[in-house]
């Protein structure tokens, strides 16, 4: 089961390992690694064969001993009843106080991790990969209000997502 996560989120890199923001995306600036470490629940998404089928999700974050950053994805396979994880490392890209990393969950192929909006507190974060198919909205909680789910949709269809295609695996 892990390696069927691990080959789709090889398939992801390999077919997008462009570290680069998408157009009109502008990552956060004084971002603080230390507040962001731990985990997030997963809100919303573009749909993608890595993560097909898989509701709730999680994204733990834990510093590695290299400076960079342990990612842990984790979601729960309804069609398998069993849980699917993902491990991969990130590095930041220009500035430990820009939110725009490097993922990678296979090799030296690596997919940008763009942070667009982070809450004050760090209780919600919206992220962009290498282009306008990849997005998701994380929370610390599992619950979030109706006003921050429509302010995700609005946001990102403003930047140029296609919010009808969004997911949210548990329900919102």
């Amino acid at each position: 089961m892990k390696n069927t996560l691990c080959g789709y989120a090889l398939i992801l890199l390999l077919t997008c390992s462009c570290t680069s923001p998408p157009r009109g995306i502008t990552p956060v600036s004084g971002f603080e690694l230390e507040r962001y470490l731990g985990t997030w629940h997963e809100i919303a998404r573009l749909d993608h064969s890595f993560e097909r089928g898989l509701g709730p999700v999680t994204a733990s974050y834990s510093m590695r001993e290299d400076g960079g950053v342990k990612v842990l994805n984790r979601g729960w396979s309804a069609e398998d009843k069993a849980w699917k994880e993902a491990a991969g490392k990130a590095y930041f890209v220009l500035s430990p106080d820009i939110g725009h990393l490097k993922v990678s969950f296979f090799g030296p192929f690596y997919g940008a991790y763009v942070i667009f909006e982070l809450d004050p507190d760090y209780r919600y974060v919206f992220i962009a990969g290498p282009n306008k198919d990849f997005l998701w909205m994380l929370s610390r909680s599992p619950d979030i209000s109706p006003a921050l789910r429509e302010h995700f949709i609005k946001r990102s269809k403003e930047l140029g997502f296609d919010t009808t295609k969004l997911i949210f695996p548990i329900g919102r």
